[in-house]
Order: structure tokens, then C-alpha cells, then sequence
């Protein structure tokens, strides 16, 4: 006869046996989900992917937002978006898969068309351009008919490579390439959009705002706002009717600014975009990290002088330029001060203005060149200039504006 005690016995190691079937169970659940959870991950990377070369074939067909559907159902849906972002792109993907979703944004730009990049483009005005000091210019140069030459300036002849320009000489025509329209009425577009009417930004302050929402807004209409001791970063858009100035302490990334002038103090360094209506002044050791933008947009019958000063030791990665739809009287303008550093574009459909050691690893496209001494002012004389495209990244990407734009666009940066 068994003892009482062995029914307990049984009845422990089933209770054990049934604890560990219920967590193998449990296990087996837990792994086929986790499983699942990746497979479906790894599809969204693959569908996001795919939305992401739909943007950069064809992003002009998705202004506004639209969804789509990958594979002819509703388990791979995509919602595909395009935004103008300055003079860029910003592209938005959201992949679905059940209650899955993975969202990515990207700002978008294209790569150079070598048949039209030039380190440097001077209009033909029916007068040579002249090199003094320790002038480089390497790359192809669109020059005009005249030609170009040594010259002997301010007791300096000419020190560079006998050759001047180091690539192909190509002539000029009587105006520069136009700036692409499509572009700049984007921008006109995104100057006049509807604005939040908020103007409440605190110092000390910290505002991240995600492409993947919508654009915050500050409009400070006709007071003149000095931002300062502010960390600003996103999708945020900044709008004055008068002069906005930008002290060293604020940070900005990614943000663009609109406002009749700008003012950027010395020491601030940062990533944005500034467009102005008629002046952008950048103080001494200013440093715009790439891929920033300093521009002039004019786009009414404004004939007040139109001018880009960026002064000494300062560094520029990205793009200038001055567009004015309706021409001044006198020459829009860009100084470029003694050793500011430009890796980019620089456009001027007017006058460049020279100081020594500049340089310029990229492109400068301008009707004329000058450069001012204490008692003489030249016209067209390139004295200890240094323009050299292979020193420009291999990797660096411009916007459609400039008129070197490839078709191919491909993705600039990663958003969050």
C-alpha cells in the first residue's frame, strides 16, 4: 500500500512539469513574436527604402502627401511626402505593416553635372581678367574672349603656374547662367506660407522640433529680435520684417531664416539657412557648418543696394548668392573678406568683391570681380586669390538651385 506521502510527490512534479511546459510555451511564443517583430522591421527598412528612391526619382509628384501601396494591398502601405526645405529637399517616408510603423525624413540634393562645373565663370564684358600675386585657379574656367593674363598690381606681379588656370579654358557668354526658376519660386512660396503667429521665443531656451511634424513658426514681424543664449534646432522657420540679429551664443541646426537683414556676429558657428531682401552681414571668424546657405531673394521692385559681407577668418560650407527678379540700378554685391574660406558656390549676378588670401575650394560664377585698396579700386584683377575645386569633398551635393546641378539626386543628410 503506498504511502500518503508519494501523492503528494506526484502532485509536486506535475505541478513542475506543467510550470515548465507552460515557459517552453511561453518561450516558443515570445521567440515566434519576437521573430516576427523583426521580420517585419527588416520589411519596413526594405519598403522604406523603396519610398525613399520613389522620392528621389520623382519627389516633385508628391507635394502633397499620398499614400501607396507597394505590392497591391494594405499589409505594405507607404505615406510619401516632399517638402521644400530652403534650397533643398526634405523627404518623408512612412512605412506600415499591421500596427508597425518606421517613419524617416532626409533632406535631399543633387549631384554636380561635371559638363557644366567650373571653378570659376566670368561673364564676357569685352575685357580680359587679369592675375597678380599668388593667384590659383584650378579647374575648368568660363572666361571671356579677351582672355586672361599676367598683370603687375600694388608692387606684386605674378607668382602662381605659369599655365594661370590648371583645367580647361572655355569662353563665356554675356550673361551667367540663370539660377533655376522652380527653385526659387519654392522659396517664395515658403517666404509667404501661413505663419503661426508667435513670436514668444525665451532665452536660455531649447526648441527641437521633428521634420517628421509640422514646421513651428515664429514671426517677429517688425521688431528687431537679437537671438542669444538660445539652442534652435529643426523644423523651424523664423520670419522678421526688419533686421534679425544672431548672437555667437545661439546654436542653430537646420533652421531657416527670413528677414529684410541679417546680422550674424563674430564667433557664432552653426547650420542654417539665412535668406535676406536686402542685406546679410557675417561678422569676423563666423563659421556656417555645411550645408548652409547665405542668400539675397529680392523678389519685388526694391532698389536698395543688395549685399553679402562676410568678413575676416570667416568660413562658409555650402552656398552664396544674390537673386534679385527685378534688376537695381546699381550691381548687387559679395565681399568676401581677408581669409574667409568658401567650400561650395558662390553666385553673384553683380560683383564679387576681393580681399587677399581668400579661398575658394568649389565654384564662383559672377558678372565682375573687384578688388579695392586704399587708393585704387580694380576691376577683374585676381590678386592672391586661391580657387580650387579638387579641394571641394568628392561627396559634396548642391541644391537645384545653381545652375551646375545634376539631374541625379541623391540623399544630403539624414533628419530626424
Amino acid at each position: 500500500m503506498l504511502k500518503a506521502s508519494a501523492l503528494y510527490m506526484v502532485i509536486i512534479m506535475a505541478l513542475v512539469i506543467s510550470v515548465l511546459c507552460s515557459a517552453v510555451i511561453v518561450a516558443g511564443y515570445y521567440y515566434k513574436s519576437v521573430y516576427q517583430q523583426s521580420f517585419r522591421y527588416d520589411q519596413q527598412k526594405n519598403n522604406s527604402q523603396s519610398g525613399i528612391n520613389i522620392l528621389l526619382t520623382n519627389g516633385d509628384a508628391y507635394t502633397t502627401e499620398k499614400k501607396i501601396s507597394l505590392f497591391g494591398n494594405d499589409s505594405d502601405s507607404l505615406i510619401l511626402k516632399q517638402n521644400t526645405w530652403g534650397i533643398f529637399d526634405v523627404g518623408i517616408v512612412r512605412s506600415f505593416i499591421q500596427h508597425d510603423t518606421l517613419s524617416r525624413a532626409f533632406m535631399i540634393a543633387n549631384a554636380i553635372d561635371s559638363t557644366k562645373w567650373g571653378a570659376l565663370y566670368l561673364i564676357d564684358e569685352d575685357r580680359s581678367v587679369s592675375v597678380s600675386g599668388n593667384t590659383h585657379i584650378r579647374g575648368n574656367a568660363f572666361l571671356p574672349k579677351a582672355g586672361i593674363r599676367e598683370a603687375y598690381v600694388n608692387n606684386q606681379a605674378y607668382t602662381g603656374d605659369k599655365r594661370i588656370v590648371i583645367g580647361v579654358k572655355k569662353t563665356s557668354e554675356k550673361k551667367l547662367p540663370p539660377l533655376t526658376e522652380q527653385r526659387i519660386n519654392n522659396i517664395e512660396k515658403l517666404l509667404n506660407a501661413p505663419r503661426a503667429n508667435n513670436s514668444n521665443l525665451v532665452k536660455n531656451d531649447s526648441v527641437n522640433v521633428s521634420f517628421l511634424t509640422t514646421s513651428k513658426t515664429y514671426d517677429f514681424k517688425k521688431n528687431a529680435i537679437t537671438l542669444s543664449n538660445i539652442k534652435l534646432s529643426g523644423n523651424i522657420i523664423l520670419y522678421s520684417d526688419t533686421t534679425l540679429t544672431i548672437d555667437s551664443t545661439a546654436r542653430l541646426n537646420q533652421v531657416i531664416v527670413f528677414a529684410r537683414s541679417i546680422v550674424v556676429k563674430s564667433g557664432f558657428k552653426g547650420n542654417c539657412q539665412l535668406f535676406a531682401s536686402d542685406t546679410i552681414y557675417a561678422d569676423r571668424h563666423c563659421v556656417f557648418e555645411y550645408p548652409s546657405c547665405l542668400g539675397i531673394v529680392n523678389f519685388n521692385s526694391n532698389k536698395a543696394l543688395k549685399k553679402i559681407s562676410i568678413n575676416d577668418y570667416s568660413e562658409i560650407n555650402g552656398t552664396v548668392f544674390i537673386y534679385e527678379r527685378t534688376k537695381g540700378i546699381v550691381l548687387p554685391i559679395i565681399n568676401l573678406g581677408q581669409q574667409v574660406t568658401v567650400r561650395g558656390q558662390v553666385f553673384a549676378e553683380g560683383l564679387v568683391n576681393l580681399k587677399d588670401k581668400i579661398h575658394i575650394y568649389g565654384s564662383v560664377f559672377t558678372n565682375r570681380f573687384t578688388y579695392q585698396t586704399a587708393y585704387t579700386r580694380y576691376e577683374n584683377y585676381l590678386i592672391n586669390l586661391d580657387i580650387d575645386v579638387l579641394k571641394l569633398s568628392p561627396y559634396y551635393l548642391s541644391s537645384d538651385l545653381a545652375p551646375v546641378a545634376g539631374k541625379k539626386r541623391k540623399v544630403l543628410i539624414w533628419l530626424r
